[in-house]
């Protein structure tokens, strides 16, 4: 594998040298695309929060200052990027507000209506059995909670399509698709917006 491609595929997993590089990056390089999506979040104040697929830990920082009420926590099944998302909110895990774990989608270690939120930014592509893993989510979430994904690709964009058949194990769905595996988790209420500009893609599903 060359390095190039052996970077980009750190997305999926990031491990060692090239998966600390791959964390640093999606802290920055994904903000303007995860603040649109969190633009999205309009009328609710959760109390509980849970990050899933967190990365770096940025979004995680980013949703308790839109939350400052809120106990955030935090997962990904990398670990490294649970101690990079441990070292971003270092101060919100001192403070009582986060918690950053090492978990993975498909088998949640939490409650049933635990959550009043989960959001999911640039994860849901390497997720492993969509309509097992949002059926997860679901469960987890509280009556009228909301689920946000966020994802860069549209499923028809030629770059998403192009990194689709680079890294390992990734799927971009097309709106159709994400509408049809929420339907069949669960959820009853769900929107589609689209940024005018580019193939981002929000879904807030309800449930």
């Amino acid at each position: 594998m060359g390095l190039f491609k052996n970077y980009v595929n750190q997305t999926r997993k990031p491990e060692g040298f090239l998966g600390k590089l791959m964390v640093d990056g999606m802290n920055g390089g994904h903000a303007k695309l995860a603040d649109w999506g969190m633009s999205h979040l309009e009328g609710i104040e959760p109390a509980s929060v849970v990050e899933l697929g967190c990365g770096g830990g940025r979004n995680a920082a980013e949703l308790l200052k839109r939350y400052p009420d809120a106990h955030l926590t935090a997962l990904d099944y990398s670990e490294t990027s649970v101690q990079k998302a441990k070292a971003t909110n270092k101060k919100a895990i001192a403070a009582g507000r986060c918690a950053v774990l090492r978990e993975n989608v498909a088998s949640l270690p939490f409650d049933g209506g635990s959550f009043d939120l989960a959001t999911a930014f640039e994860t849901v592509y390497f997720w492993p059995g969509l309509e097992t893993c949002f059926a997860e989510v679901c469960r987890i979430l509280k009556p009228g909670g909301t689920f946000l994904i966020c994802n860069e690709s549209d499923g028809t964009d030629a770059t998403g399509l192009k990194f689709e058949k680079i890294i390992e194990g990734m799927k971009c769905y097309t709106a159709e698709e994400l509408t049809a595996a929420l339907k069949a988790a669960g959820f009853a209420q769900i929107r589609i917006d689209r940024h005018p500009n580019k193939p981002w893609l929000t879904a807030v599903a309800g449930k």
